[in-house]
């Protein structure tokens, strides 16, 4: 274990400070990593955040940098998502074994409150949505009032757990699909947490409960679907193991033209992907062509990875990126937060992005 020396920095934006561990200066020690793959580089960052713990090795961070080498390598690293999603089917389990847990440890003679997860959770209630009345203006609302009645006791249950632990919150039925709520609530693009004082922010990870947690990735955010056990692990803090992946770049240039819809576009990009072979890999979009793709594309092609078998499809930070935060209502703080810190870390998209990747496509749209 070494941690690679000078690496905390400072960055302001809007009126606020924030620190965060720096990639440009830990490049000065691992080598160049201009055209390192986005998605490599927020693995990156995370390993040289969680540097001090007994997970991370430097050797973990010079993988990385050394992948640009071959494109492939054969190290495994410990990987912390920033937070975790939950579908209401897969997180009823992860609050019951919470709350098992803050039962034995009751019975110990301890506080039951210690008991907590560790990284934010998010559980959003659709899975079990059924609907029952339809044809008349007022079906949803009778939809969901049987929906309380149906999971009353479920309900009840994930309630007690929205006001019981800490770092844990519900999205009550009615609200919409998790991968919606997470797409244009949920998901900040750059995380941030108080400790000690000071503002940290690092990229937006996660890990979620349903294989179309891909979907956030249209937003710059990475992510996938893992089982509940990894996700339960997660949620206390246990890093994720995995093999340094092999990333498939897909260049898109050009500008969809009239008549050419978006589903031909995601239609096309999916059967290029699986005559392609790219299970267990990351894609990662690049090309000036982003430039005029809306991120609704994007987060539709991201929601595809499951058909495509990619474990993610990962989009870049852009200046669409900000369009799309702006949009939804995002904080003019957290958007000015995404830009300053996705352009220090290099983390954001730039024109003639040109990264190495284990193998390449390209479509003209």
């Amino acid at each position: 274990m070494s941690k690679i020396p000078n690496t905390l920095h400072t960055l302001t934006a809007g009126s606020q400070e924030y620190h965060y561990y720096s990639l440009p200066t830990a490049a000065e020690t691992l080598g160049n990593i201009d055209r390192l793959p986005k998605t490599l580089k927020i693995l990156l960052e995370n390993q040289l955040r969680f540097a001090d713990d007994e997970s991370v090795d430097q050797e973990d961070m010079q993988a990385l940098v050394d992948w640009q080498k071959e494109g492939k390598s054969s190290r495994e690293i410990g990987y912390r998502p920033a937070r975790v999603l939950m579908q209401d089917f897969t997180g009823v389990p992860g609050v019951v074994d919470l709350a098992s847990m803050r039962a034995a440890v009751e019975k110990l003679g301890e506080d039951p409150a210690r008991i907590n997860p560790l990284s934010p959770v998010d559980l959003v209630i659709d899975h079990s949505v059924m609907v029952d009345k339809f044809g008349n203006a007022a079906a949803f609302q009778e939809n969901v009032d049987i929906e309380m009645q149906r999971n009353g006791e479920r309900y009840e249950f994930l309630r007690w757990g929205q006001k019981a632990f800490d770092n844990f919150s519900v999205v009550p039925p009615g609200t919409g699909i998790c991968h919606q709520v997470n797409l244009e609530y949920l998901g900040r693009t750059v995380w941030t947490k108080e400790e000690d004082g000071k503002t940290f922010a690092y990229p937006d990870t996660l890990v979620g409960t349903d294989s179309h947690t891909t979907m956030i990735n249209g937003l710059g955010v990475l992510g996938w679907g893992v089982g509940g056990i990894e996700a339960e692990a997660a949620m206390l803090g246990q890093p994720v193991s995995m093999l340094i992946p092999e990333v498939i770049g897909f260049k898109l240039t050009g500008k969809l033209q009239e008549g050419i819809t978006a589903t031909d576009l995601v239609l096309t990009v999916t059967e290029m992907l699986r005559k392609k072979g790219v299970v267990g890999k990351f894609v990662e979009f690049y090309g000036d062509g982003l430039k005029d793709l809306p991120l609704a594309d994007r987060a539709t092609i991201a929601n595809m990875a499951p058909e495509y078998g990619a474990t993610c499809g990962f989009f870049p930070v852009d200046d669409e990126t900000l369009n799309y935060l702006r949009l939804t209502g995002r904080e003019d703080s957290q958007i000015a937060l995404v830009e300053a810190y996705s352009k220090a870390q290099g983390l954001w998209r730039e024109p003639g992005d040109e990264p190495v990747f284990t193998d390449t496509l390209t479509a003209w749209i």
